[in-house]
This record gives C-alpha cells, sequence and structure tokens, in this order.
C-alpha cells in the first residue's frame, strides 16, 4: 500500500488542509524498533504530525518534530524530508505502560525544527500542553506562527493518520465575515472524526462526509515513504568533527570504530585504514 498525502482547498477562504494516511512506513518503523503500545500509538501520531507541518512548507530540507520531557517517554522525534520522507525513534522508552499523554510525556519540551539545505536553521520551542500531540501543536502555532491551526491526529493497529487545517492570513477581497463562520463551521466538522473514519476511510470519503457543503477542492497528493538519510558519509563527517587524535585513540583501544544508526539499524565500522583514508586527503576514501 502507498502511503499519500492530500492537499485540499476551501474555495474563497484561504483556508488550506491536508490529511497523512501512513501504513506502510509506519510498519517498517515498526519492523525496526519493537516499541511497548503506547509508544508505537504515540510515534505514529509524530510521524503523522511531521508529515502534516512539513508538507506545509514549500524548502528543500528537513523538518523535526521532538519532545523531551520528565515522562516515560523521555525523548521522541520524527523527522520528514522534502524528499517525502519520513523516519521516527523513541529513546529509553521501553518500558512505557500509560496510554495518557501527560504520563507518557508530562512536564515535556516540544522542538519544531526547521532545517534548509540553504539558508538558516530555525527552531521553535513551546511546553508540552493539553492532552494529546495534536493539542499541542496547535498551540505551538498560536504562539510561535499566528497561525489558527486544527490538527487532529490517530494511530492504532500499525496504521497512523492525521488532518491538518489552517486558516491562512486573508488575502484581498476575501468576506471576512464569511471567512470566519467556515473556519467555526470546518472547526466544529472536525471534532466529531472518528479514530477509526480518519485511519480507515480514504481521504476523498472523508473529505466529502465533512465538508461537501462547504466547496472543498481536492488538490495533488504526493506518496510517502519511510527512508533513512544515514550514509557512511555522514558517519565520516560526524567521526572529524570529533578529530583525529580521539578517532586514533578509539581505534587503538579497540581495533575498530562500530556506530549502529538509531533510525534503521544501520552498522557502520571504521578500521585503522578507513582511519587513516578519512584524515588523509591522498586516501581513497573508501570506507567499510
Amino acid at each position: 500500500m502507498t502511503d499519500l498525502s492530500h492537499r485540499f482547498l476551501f474555495d474563497n477562504t484561504d483556508i488550506r488542509g491536508e490529511i497523512i494516511q501512513l501504513d506502510a512506513s509506519f510498519k517498517e518503523v515498526m519492523e525496526i524498533h519493537h516499541y511497548p503500545p503506547a509508544v508505537a500509538s504515540m510515534i505514529g501520531q509524530f510521524m503523522a504530525a511531521s508529515v502534516l507541518l512539513g508538507s506545509t512548507i514549500k524548502f528543500d530540507g528537513s523538518l523535526t518534530l521532538q519532545a523531551r520531557s520528565q515522562g516515560q517517554i523521555p525523548v521522541i522525534m520524527a523527522e520528514y524530508n522534502s524528499d517525502r520522507s519520513v523516519r521516527a525513534i523513541a529513546r529509553q522508552a521501553e518500558t512505557a505502560t500509560s496510554n495518557d499523554f501527560s504520563q507518557l510525556l508530562g512536564d515535556g519540551t516540544l522542538a519544531i525544527t526547521i532545517d534548509p539545505l540553504e539558508g538558516k536553521r530555525y527552531q521553535g520551542l513551546v511546553a508540552l500542553t493539553g492532552d494529546n500531540l495534536a493539542s499541542a501543536v496547535e498551540y505551538y502555532f498560536i504562539q510561535s506562527e499566528q497561525l489558527d491551526t486544527i490538527l487532529v491526529l490517530a494511530s492504532s493497529d500499525g496504521k497512523a493518520a492525521g488532518l491538518l487545517l489552517q486558516a491562512l492570513p486573508p488575502s484581498a477581497g476575501i468576506d471576512t465575515a464569511m471567512r470566519e463562520d467556515r473556519w467555526l463551521s470546518a472547526k466544529q466538522l472536525v471534532a466529531t472524526i472518528s479514530d477509526d473514519e480518519l485511519l480507515n476511510l480514504d481521504a476523498q470519503t472523508l473529505l466529502y462526509r465533512l465538508f461537501h457543503e462547504d466547496g472543498v477542492r481536492m488538490l495533488e497528493s504526493d506518496a510517502v515513504k519511510f527512508n533513512c538519510h544515514c550514509s557512511s558519509e555522514r558517519v565520516a563527517t560526524a567521526l572529524t568533527s570529533i578529530g583525529e587524535s580521539e578517532v586514533r585513540s578509539i581505534i587503538e583501544e579497540d581495533g575498530k570504530i562500530e556506530m549502529n544508526c538509531e533510525f534503521c539499524n544501520s552498522n557502520y565500522q571504521f578500521f585503522s585504514t578507513d582511519i587513516d583514508n578519512l584524515f588523509n586527503s591522498k586516501g581513497d576514501n573508501s570506507l567499510h
């Protein structure tokens, strides 16, 4: 099954939206990491949210949605890249058992980081408020972007999904009263969505059920996939940042440097000859 994100617009209102439904990509993450059910559900929500947020930005690079907390999940993150790929991970959450958001991510901070291939890196931080991830992201947009945002997320039985609505700054010629009425109506309708509908109805059917009287128009759909951007070259770059003397001391002690990617479990090994090549421009730079 191909995972798809679907954009849509409400005519003459400056309201936009997107639906994401993840199946294959979510299953791939779960096959790599065998998280407890509560953590798996939260991973799915983070993946869906990162795709929805990243898809609203026209840029080459990545968007990372990350939470750090004093709860049962100390660190959880999902990263969406402009090649329409997504990956996710949770750390130190093997014993998480609660289904309560405040227990899982209590006393935490939510960070949204935009890292373009060109230009400056941007990060916004807010406290993890509300009783679910969707509420926390909505709060972020109110505080940091001043954009009215509605977000619904669901994750269950190997699937994850989300719906995002945003009221953009009004353009010239828009009837502001009508726009406000449409926004309030859309907000009320979105609140009626069940998890089962969001996860299992196709996007066109879901939009028709919600907004068939409101002039909603479906735009293009984009395929989304799981992909990890780790590589031996990126790991080598990380090693050079540590410094040659430190790297060589590790080689002398352990005989090799071995690193695993947390996202995809790829294994990278560097031996003495690799380190010679890495710090010697005359080397052939071949890495294991």
